[in-house]
C-alpha cells in the first residue's frame, strides 16, 4: 500500500510541478540570453610613453586578437624609425594578456592611418595597411603565422599626399581604398595582395573633398566602400553627402548610391583639430549572409550636434531600411566616430563616442556599445564601456576630455566575445593613449 501510494503520489506531484519547472527554466534561460553584455574595465594597451591613437583591431579563429596603432614618440627597438611608427600588439588568449608592442616594418618615414583585418574566409590570414613615404604610398602587409612574420607590397604610390586607407579582404580579394581631396580610389588585388590595380571610384562626378569611411566584401564577393563628401564651395561649413559604392565585378567598376545628407559638423573648439574633425563618418560591414550594415553620425542643424544612425540592406545596397537612431542620449549631445562589426547572420555590434556626461564647465566623452541578434530590428541595452581610471589627467569619473583619433575599432573573437579599442586624450595635440575592453 505504502509503495503503491508513493508511486501514484509521485506521478501526480510530477505532473503538477514539471510544467512549472520547465517554465522556470525557460524564464531563467531567456533572462540569461536577454541579460546586458558585461565588459571588463578599460585597460591601456600599447606603449606606456608617447601618444597613441587611431587604433585598428582584428581577431582570428584561434584566439588571437591584433591591435595596430601609430606610436608618436621614440621606439627603443627601432632606431631608424621616424614617428609615427606603426606598432602591433598581439594577444594569443582572446585579450586576457598582451604581448609587448613591436614594429612590423622599420621605416625612415612616418607611418599613418592603420588598418588591420583577418580574412573571413579562412579566419587565419592577417592583413594590415597604412600610409607611408610622406603619405604618398599605401603599404599592404600580409601574415600567415598570426603576425610573427610579414610579407609587404606597395599597393599604390602617388605624387601627392593621400589620406585614410580602408581595408577589406575575402579569400584572394584584397581592397585598399584611400582618398585624395575629392577623389576616392581603391587599389584592388585578386591574388591575395601580390599585385594591385588602382581604380577611381567616384569618377562620374567631382562633388568636393571626400573623407573615406570604411569598406567590406560580402560572401558573394561584392565589394563596398563608404565615404563622406564635402561641398566644393562651402567646405566643412556646408552640407555633407554620404555615399556607398558597390562593385560586383572584382573592383573594375563602381556604382555610387547616396545614403543620406548631414548638416555641417560642430566646431571642434580646438583650432588644430580642423573643421571636419567631428564631421559625419560612415562605418560599414557585412554579415555571414551578406546583409550590409551602416552606422554613421549626422546632424540636422548647421554646426549643430551630430547623432548616431543605423541602417541595413539585404539586397546588396540597392535599398536601405529607413535610418534609426541607436543612441539614447538627448538630441543636443555631440556624437562622433562610429564603429561596427558583424558576425553570423543577423549578429551586428556597434559602438560610438558621445558627450552626454558633459557639464557647463567640463567636457566628458565616453564610448558606448550596443548589439543586435536580428540585424538591427531590436537592440540590446546601451553599455558605457569607458570608465574611470586614476592617474590620467584627461580621465574623470564623468568621462574623458577628448575623443583622441579619427576612428576606433571592434572585433569578434572565436568565443563570440566583443573586443573594443579606442583613443582618449586631453586634446587634439596630447597627451593621449589607447584603451581596450572585452565583453560578451
Amino acid at each position: 500500500m505504502h509503495s503503491a501510494f508513493s508511486k501514484v503520489a509521485a506521478a501526480r506531484l510530477t505532473s503538477k510541478i514539471a510544467p512549472r519547472i520547465i517554465l522556470l527554466l525557460f524564464a531563467l534561460v531567456s533572462a540569461a540570453w536577454a541579460a546586458a553584455p558585461q565588459f571588463s574595465g578599460q585597460s591601456r594597451v600599447g606603449s606606456s610613453t608617447g601618444d597613441q591613437w587611431e587604433p585598428s583591431i582584428a581577431a582570428d579563429g584561434s584566439g588571437h586578437v591584433f591591435i595596430l596603432y601609430p606610436q608618436y614618440g621614440k621606439v627603443a627597438s627601432c632606431e631608424n624609425c621616424l614617428m609615427p611608427t606603426m606598432l602591433l600588439v598581439t594577444s594569443s588568449d582572446n585579450g586576457k594578456t598582451w604581448q609587448s608592442p613591436r614594429s612590423i616594418l622599420e621605416s625612415p618615414t612616418g607611418q599613418f592611418d592603420p588598418q588591420i583585418a583577418v580574412d573571413p574566409a579562412d579566419h587565419r590570414t592577417l592583413y594590415a595597411a597604412w600610409l607611408q613615404n610622406g603619405k604618398r604610398a599605401v603599404v599592404l602587409a600580409k601574415s600567415v603565422d598570426s603576425g610573427a612574420t610579414w610579407a609587404f607590397t606597395v599597393a599604390v604610390t602617388s605624387a601627392v599626399e593621400l589620406d585614410k586607407p580602408a581595408l577589406a579582404v575575402r579569400g584572394q580579394a584584397v581592397y585598399v581604398a584611400f582618398n585624395h581631396e575629392e577623389e576616392v580610389w581603391v587599389a584592388v588585388s585578386q591574388d591575395a595582395g601580390r599585385s594591385f590595380i588602382p581604380t577611381r571610384v567616384n569618377a562620374e562626378s567631382r562633388p568636393g573633398w571626400s573623407l573615406l569611411g570604411s569598406a567590406t566584401v560580402d560572401p558573394a564577393g561584392n565589394a563596398y566602400l563608404a565615404w563622406s563628401s564635402y561641398s566644393k564651395s562651402a567646405g566643412a561649413r556646408g552640407a555633407v553627402n554620404l555615399y556607398i559604392a558597390k562593385s560586383g565585378d572584382q573592383g573594375k567598376t563602381w556604382a555610387s548610391t547616396p545614403l543620406g545628407v548631414s548638416a555641417a559638423a560642430p566646431n571642434c573648439k580646438i583650432e588644430e583639430c580642423g573643421e571636419a574633425y567631428l564631421g559625419p563618418q560612415i562605418a560599414l560591414t557585412s554579415d555571414a549572409d551578406g546583409t550590409l550594415y551602416a552606422l554613421w553620425n549626422a546632424g540636422s542643424q548647421p554646426m549643430g550636434p551630430q547623432h548616431i544612425y543605423f541602417s541595413s540592406s539585404t539586397d546588396g545596397g540597392e535599398n536601405w531600411i529607413p535610418r534609426t537612431s541607436v543612441s539614447s542620449a538627448p538630441p543636443a549631445v555631440d556624437h562622433a566616430f562610429p564603429a561596427i562589426v558583424a558576425g553570423n547572420s543577423g549578429d551586428v555590434r556597434i559602438a560610438w563616442m558621445d558627450a552626454r556626461n558633459s557639464s557647463r564647465t567640463h567636457t566628458a566623452w565616453n564610448t558606448y556599445y550596443r548589439s543586435s541578434s536580428n540585424g538591427g530590428a531590436t537592440w540590446g541595452d546601451e553599455i558605457r564601456v569607458s570608465n574611470y581610471v586614476p592617474g590620467y589627467p584627461y580621465i574623470s569619473k564623468a568621462g574623458f576630455s577628448f575623443p583622441f583619433g579619427d576612428y576606433f575599432g571592434l572585433a569578434i573573437d572565436n568565443q563570440n566575445d566583443t573586443h573594443l579599442v579606442w583613443g582618449e586624450g586631453q586634446n587634439y595635440q596630447s597627451p593621449g593613449s589607447i584603451w581596450q575592453s572585452t565583453g560578451r
